[in-house]
């Protein structure tokens, strides 16, 4: 179909996964393409690795479920850098992007990459509804919210700009929440099949 969007998904870990299955999968798939997905390389240094959700405890099929999703329907996720002259032009010649969303993906967007796509680049990003940019920004926002004792958690979706979730906010997502003694690692794996049908339903009202 020519009037086909054509999206692409920087995710990873359950909320690139289930990001990426909706869009695959879910109801907007008639609607989209799919023309590139870029993961983390949970091996390599260029994803501070230490400061997100992979200095947890996990399985080794959670680094690789965004790669296999891709690769099951024809796609070749991309590992490597994004801030480099072959990345920038696979992005813009080969992929070329009408819209774009993160989903815990561990390298920072510059101004060529969100500048690129004529329906914008958007992240998913947990909080609270505590005003916006919130406190909870930054690459660990699950565990500023357990250290804050809060027993619920809302993805803001909002434009990707040069600060580090800080653009413009579409919306919230209805509060998630979750139990005592829930980790880092388990808020990931409830809030993301939640996430991604918040994002879809988006991406529909902006779709028309």
């Amino acid at each position: 179909m020519t009037d086909e969007i054509r999206i692409a998904v920087f995710g990873s870990f359950h909320r690139g996964f289930h990001v990426l299955s909706e869009l695959l999968k879910g109801p907007l798939a008639s609607k989209v393409r799919v023309v590139g997905v870029a993961t983390d390389d949970v091996q390599s240094g260029h994803i501070s690795r230490d400061r997100r959700v992979w200095a947890y405890p996990h399985a080794r099929e959670e680094e690789t479920m965004v790669e296999e999703l891709a690769a099951a329907h024809g796609l070749l996720a991309y590992k490597g850098r994004v801030k480099t002259p072959e990345f920038y032009h696979m992005y813009e010649q080969e992929w070329r992007p009408d819209v774009c969303i993160a989903a815990t993906f561990g390298q920072r967007i510059d101004a060529r990459l969100f500048g690129f796509p004529s329906l914008g680049f958007y992240n998913l990003h947990p909080c609270i509804d505590d005003g916006w940019p919130s406190h909870y920004a930054g690459p660990n926002p699950f565990k500023a919210l357990l250290d804050d004792k809060s027993d619920h958690v809302s993805i803001a979706l909002h434009e990707v700009d040069d600060g580090f979730d800080t653009g413009r906010l579409l919306g919230l997502s209805e509060k998630i929440y979750f139990p005592p003694g829930a980790t880092v690692v388990d808020l990931h794996r409830l809030s993301s099949p939640i996430a991604a049908k918040f994002f879809a339903s988006e991406l529909n009202k902006m779709l028309g």
